[in-house]
């Protein structure tokens, strides 16, 4: 994947999710007939200007893109006249100003049931719910899960997916406990069994919390022959090439797939030998697998995936698709949880219950963004609508400098009778811009350290 792409995936993403926020200012305050002077996506030094509307508006694109804003006429920031006074941001009632705050994650909470409507309707493929093998002294072997189990439900939610299954053990893991889980064999027996979740720790939030807790995906089993070579990776600088079939690694014979993943998992930075079968001739390749770090353990990578079955991978694919009507109801529904369980991994992280690590900064939505257009524009829209509340989400906080603190004001000041005072508003400032500094922080050093460790 290109610099390129990912760079542009990430001004797509970015820009369609400012606009749509924006426009959920500018639209509310023309409705409530205040004067908007400027429409800015990015902040900074302008590099295009129009002006547009009976107001004169002026649309801008500036340099900075991370993020954007909406001025409006407002007494407190400059000289307003007479005859336009009434149409001034701070002139209007309190509840007209929250409308118009309150606006812009709004605007995002209704782009993302959008999206999730349209994906819907056409149609969302995942993977079945399909048990692999089940790990061995784990809380999945404690509770008597079966390889070829296929779970249906957890607690009240009813899952379709394996992506569907591991959201909502998510949530059940953040807040620890047991939870009951439906699953059918595959002679068509149900059960129902009782999943401990609360051996898992923050670290193990971070990782593949499925697996700590024993349960694997089923996959169909793929024969030992290259399908893709990363450019830049070990394999391709050792010489390998997608159609290799890899006969034995370090003279152990090599029958599936999943023998090469061990023995490169097991031995990161150390040299392998490769005997590979390549167009009825054999040939010998010393390749080292590169070192990542993954749930804080050293393992190897060569930078190769297999070639796989298409049939016997689309036997273990499903494709979720709703009518019109009933897509409505579950777009309004994710949207609604996707928010919740964001709001409640925040409390978390701020009480030490779920690492820091979980936040994710520019670099990270880049790389997703880069990544989830790759892989077609389901994904994409998934993503979208995934950043999207995520957005919505955080300029509702009540941290000044954010939506969520200007509406805090505004609750105060019903309840006060009278504004906040320039005092109290101007200490926020500070405190919020020092905040946001700290989560910034954080964020871009995740992002680092994810570039890092891989």
């Amino acid at each position: 994947m290109s610099f390129l792409h990912t760079a542009v995936a990430f001004l797509v993403t970015l820009g369609l999710l400012i606009v749509i926020h924006e426009l959920g200012h500018y639209w509310i305050a023309r409705l409530c007939n205040v004067k908007v002077l400027r429409f800015s996506v990015g902040f900074g030094k302008p590099l295009w200007v129009r002006r547009r509307g009976p107001d004169a508006t002026e649309w801008v694109v500036a340099a900075f893109p991370l993020g954007g804003y909406v001025k409006m006429l407002d007494e407190r920031e400059g000289d307003v006249a007479a005859h336009e006074a009434h149409r001034a941001f701070n002139r209007q009632t309190v509840e007209r100003r929250f409308a118009i705050v309150a606006a812009g994650p709004v605007a995002n909470f209704v782009l993302a049931v959008l999206l999730y409507w349209l994906l819907f309707m056409h149609g969302v493929p995942g993977l079945k719910p399909v048990l692999g093998p089940v790990l061995e002294n784990t809380p999945a072997a404690a509770a008597g899960f079966r390889p070829g189990d296929t779970i249906t439900k957890i607690g009240e939610e009813p899952v379709q997916t394996w992506q569907d299954a591991r959201w909502v053990l998510l949530q059940h893991a953040v807040n620890k406990g047991r939870v009951p889980v439906a699953t059918r064999s595959e002679s068509g027996e149900r059960a129902e069994r009782e999943l401990d979740l609360s051996r898992l720790s923050p670290a193990d939030l971070d990782s593949d919390f499925l697996r700590t807790l024993g349960l694997t995906r089923q996959q169909p089993v793929l024969a030992p022959v290259i399908g893709n070579v990363v450019a830049g990776g070990a394999a391709e600088r050792a010489g390998l090439k997608a159609g290799d079939e890899i006969v034995s690694i370090n003279n152990r014979r090599a029958l599936v797939w999943d023998d090469i993943v061990s023995a490169v998992r097991s031995h990161p930075g150390r040299e392998l030998t490769f005997e590979v079968r390549r167009d009825e001739a054999r040939v010998t390749l010393a390749v080292t697998p590169e070192v990542y770090t993954e749930a804080g353990k050293p393992v190897g990578r060569i930078g190769a995936g297999p070639k796989v079955d298409r049939a016997a991978l689309a036997a273990l694919t499903i494709e979720v698709r709703y009518g019109p009507v009933e897509s409505i109801g579950k777009a309004l529904y994710k949207t609604w949880d996707t928010s919740v369980f964001s709001l409640q991994m925040l409390g978390k992280m701020i009480v030490g219950e779920v690492s820091l690590k979980n936040l994710s900064g520019p670099i990270t939505i880049a790389d997703y963004a880069g990544q989830s257009a790759q892989m077609g524009w389901v994904s994409f829209l998934l993503f979208l609508a995934l950043i999207s509340i995520s957005l919505g989400v955080l300029n509702l906080l009540p941290i000044p400098l954010l939506d969520g603190g200007h509406l805090m004001y505004y609750v105060f000041e019903i309840f006060k009778g009278s504004p906040v005072s320039d005092k109290a508003i101007e200490i926020g400032q500070h405190l919020g811009m020092a905040l946001l500094f700290v989560l910034m922080a954080f964020a871009l050093y995740n992002d680092i350290n994810r570039l890092i460790s891989g």
